[in-house]
């Protein structure tokens, strides 16, 4: 963590000098002692310091500078930190000055010069203002730095973004907090530029695409190699898993991930039914977990990162990355997962991110305190949303359009939820209609036996309402069922024959594809068990059938 600041300006260079080495050598071991020959050259590198989200205890500033007064900077340098104590070096003739400046700056204290012996006339004033600082101060954040609007879908974009992927973050509102619109100033960005992200060394971008703010952060998005033993496309449970396994076994392995570790799971608030964890843990630790695993053992991670092609060249199989770029690998497997269903519901596409959003992520939950919340929804999924949520939510009711949760959840959950005074479960309903200008403010719903319709205030619509395989770009290359989710094994013998154009002197092993030496595990995959521990189990299981199929090759 960076020690605060104690700032000194003073256009004497023999001053400066003097009461820059007077700090360093009573508060260095402490604080950083910066300088600085005028007010201008120091405001702006107040505000480099700012960005940096960087603290300042004390400015301690020359009363007579050319250009600027050590009044003018102060009252210019307060904007930005205003906690900061404040102190001018004075000349005998500037005494009025700097006691006209009590009322207009609120300084702390002013230091007659000469000061020595410092022991006595310096060290003492500084020890006590210092003293008072320290005792209101609490560090700076020191990561990543999003200023947005509640309401903008990119804001949310970029804070699940960043979240997903483990990146430490603090969000300011723009609308809400005072720090947030005094930063967008200090940026000279303006509210249209939203969000805007700030780095820790200071630099910033407005209304960035995630993949510059991957690009930012060294986010690994190319390969180290051309060519690996395994590659795994998709960091779900399944392919962390495989991931794990596969370079623990000894295989030189590649995962690739489009959006960020954890997939669907790693947007669960709690999993509580995952073996060896008895008091659960969220599917963001899990991944984190995973991902911390898989890196021991020295698994290769790109992220944000999406294949786009696939093919075949003899024993390899090659893939063709969204940068054109192409990557080698003796076995692959997919682990792609299923993306979320969108509903086709009047106004929910144009209020999405802004109010409504498909499995939302864990940080939206404190921007609707003593709200009402909707979730759509009946598996498990949706379950564990309106758990998190009733922490925060001043009511959360979950629309079911089957007649029982039990038909589709765990019956822990069921039951917890019906032990939650804050969250109703509609049965047979459905959404029909979001309203809303800027953000979802209103939901008709529909009763699905009588058919009767009422519109309800809603500060929020989550949606869980199932999934999709997302496998277009393996079409023509992989048998896929008639919903795109991955054929395997057993499901590709027909009538005891194999499947069109495999070429291998065997049948299919129990998780491998159409093509040999192309896998499938997890949810993606036709008639999976769906779910974290099923797609554990089957990342695992895969590894031990690619060594299978290398030992043969």
């Amino acid at each position: 963590m960076a020690k605060p600041v104690i700032w000194t300006v003073d256009d004497d260079p023999d001053v400066l000098r003097a009461v820059e080495r007077d700090l360093r050598r009573q508060y260095g071991d402490r604080y950083r002692v910066i300088s600085a020959d005028s007010g201008s050259s120091a405001l702006e590198s107040v505000k480099q310091l700012k960005l940096r989200n960087e603290t300042v205890a004390l400015f301690l500033v020359d009363q007579r500078m050319p250009r600027m007064s050590g009044v003018e900077f102060l009252e210019q340098a307060i904007t930005f930190y205003p906690d900061a104590k404040r102190a001018l070096l004075t000349a005998y003739a500037d005494t009025d000055a700097a006691i006209l400046a009590i009322n207009n700056v609120h300084i702390d204290h002013y230091l007659m010069k000469p000061w020595d012996p410092p022991e006595e006339r310096l060290y003492g004033v500084v020890d006590d203002m210092l003293d008072d600082w320290q005792a209101s101060y609490h560090p700076a954040f020191e990561g990543v730095r999003v200023i947005g609007n509640q309401w903008s879908p990119h804001s949310s974009e970029v804070r699940d973004f960043l979240g997903r992927n483990f990146v430490p973050h603090q969000w300011l509102n723009i609308e809400t907090d005072e720090n947030g619109k005094q930063l967008l100033r200090t940026t000279g960005a303006d509210s249209t530029a939203l969000p805007v992200v700030i780095f820790p060394d200071g630099s910033f971008l407005a209304n960035p695409p995630t993949q510059e703010v991957a690009r930012k952060l060294g986010l690994k998005t190319k390969a180290e190699f051309p060519f690996y033993d395994l590659v795994v496309v998709g960091a779900g449970p399944a392919g962390l898993a495989a991931a794990v396994y596969g370079a623990a076994d000894g295989l030189h392995t590649l995962l690739i991930e489009r959006e960020a570790p954890g997939g669907q799971a790693g947007r669960s608030s709690r999993i509580e039914n995952y073996l060896g964890f008895p008091m659960g843990l969220s599917g963001n630790d899990l991944a984190r977990r995973a991902v911390a695993q898989a890196r021991r053992f020295g698994v290769e991670i790109l992220t944000p990162q999406e294949v786009s092609n696939l093919r075949v060249e003899g024993p390899s199989r090659v893939l063709t990355l969204q940068d054109g770029s192409e990557i080698g690998c003796r076995a692959l497997l997919i682990a792609t997962g299923i993306a979320f269903r969108k509903l086709d519901v009047p106004g929910l596409e144009r209020l999405e991110g802004a109010g409504v959003y498909y499995y939302a992520p864990m940080s939206e939950a404190f921007s609707y305190k003593d709200g009402n919340i909707y979730i759509v929804g009946g598996a498990n999924s949706a379950g564990q949303a309106a758990m998190y949520f009733s922490k925060f939510a001043r009511r959360v009711t979950m629309l079911v359009r089957g007649k029982a949760l039990s038909d589709t959840m765990s019956q822990y959950l069921e039951n917890q939820i019906a032990a939650t005074k804050n969250i109703e479960v509609k049965l047979n309903t459905n959404v029909v209609a979001v309203e809303g200008d800027s953000h979802c403010e209103k939901l008709s719903l529909q009763h699905n036996k009588t058919g009767v319709t009422e519109t309800v205030p809603a500060s929020a619509l989550l949606i869980y309402a199932g999934a999709v395989p997302r496998t277009e770009w393996l079409a023509g290359m992989v048998q896929r069922d008639a919903q795109g989710y991955l054929l395997s094994g057993q499901h590709l013998m027909l009538d005891g024959k194999r499947p069109t154009g495999w070429m291998a002197d065997r049948d299919p092993f129990y998780l491998e594809t159409s093509v040999p030496g192309i896998f499938v595990a997890g949810d993606v995959r036709h008639r999976s068990a769906k779910g974290v521990t099923s797609g554990v189990g089957e990342g695992a299981m895969a590894v031990k059938l690619v060594h299978q199929y290398l030992g043969l090759s």
